[in-house]
């Protein structure tokens, strides 16, 4: 949630991602800004966008946000207008089972999936769902399971984030329909290329990590990827020109309880 930092009298306002989100990039922004430094007079631009911890952290004046996910994309449009929660929540399984199902409703037979109900909804699930998972079946139903969190800290009120959101544009859809600009700078972060229970109705496949990767590299301006250094991975990037650079990543989530750093690259050409 916003905080407050300065130093000798100065302060400047942080915003913090508003989301959990598994696999956040929150770690990767110290690295990130190296390279954004250069081109801070740019529009970033983030096509798989997510839980957009990247331009909370860099905080361009002008990004274009896209996301293949409706419902998040619903979110952040929310509180671009001032979002403030309204529906009760607390940290309960029997709430939290007949929440995700009025979601379900609102997303499907009842079409009202870019309500400010189903933001709400959205949120709270988000906050009170396992590990922070965004996961929806082949119906695109919402089915992630109640969390073990023995507390939560729900936000209410979002204003703090209409004033930087007013200068960024949110889309959602493919990818390749994120109309860009030649000298934009464009940061991507897919899914990671392993076993990936579906982000979307839609999932992300081997083929999409590829149409991605030579999107990429057709774009004239700066361009910077993250992704688990898989063998294939690695050789898709540098096969394209990329430049690569290895890093360490923290692993948040393992089904075999593994903490061992997982080895990210950043694949980059400016």
């Amino acid at each position: 949630m916003p905080v407050t930092v300065g130093s000798k009298g100065s302060k400047k306002a942080v915003l913090t991602p508003p989301l959990k989100w598994a696999g956040g990039k929150r770690w990767l922004v110290p690295y990130l800004r190296e390279y954004w430094i250069e081109y801070s007079d740019r529009t970033l631009v983030e096509p798989l966008c997510g839980g957009i911890a990247v331009p909370l952290g860099l905080m361009p004046s002008r990004a274009i946000l896209n996301d293949i996910n409706p419902h998040v994309i619903n979110f952040y449009h929310w509180l671009k207008k001032g979002l403030r929660i309204t529906i009760p929540m607390k940290n309960d399984k029997e709430m939290y089972y007949r929440y995700r199902a009025r979601f379900n409703e609102l997303i499907g037979p009842l079409k009202k999936a870019s309500s400010q109900e189903a933001a709400e909804l959205f949120y709270y699930l988000n906050r009170t769902g396992y590990n922070g998972l965004c996961r929806f079946n082949q119906k695109g139903e919402f089915n992630v399971p109640f969390g073990r969190y023995k507390t939560i800290n729900y936000a209410q009120d979002f204003l703090a984030y209409k004033e930087v959101f007013s200068r960024w544009v949110f889309t959602t859809g493919d990818f390749e329909n994120v109309e860009l600009q030649p000298t934009d700078f464009v940061y991507a972060d897919p899914p990671y290329d392993v076993e990936f229970t579906q982000y979307s109705k839609r999932g992300f496949s081997w083929e999409d990590q590829v149409r991605l990767a030579n999107w990429l590299a057709k774009h004239t301006g700066p361009v910077i990827l993250s992704n688990q250094a898989t063998p294939r991975i690695t050789k898709l990037y540098e096969d394209l020109g990329f430049h690569l650079t290895f890093l360490e990543g923290p692993r948040r989530i393992s089904c075999d309880g593994n903490r061992k750093p997982a080895i990210e690259i950043l694949a980059h050409k400016m």
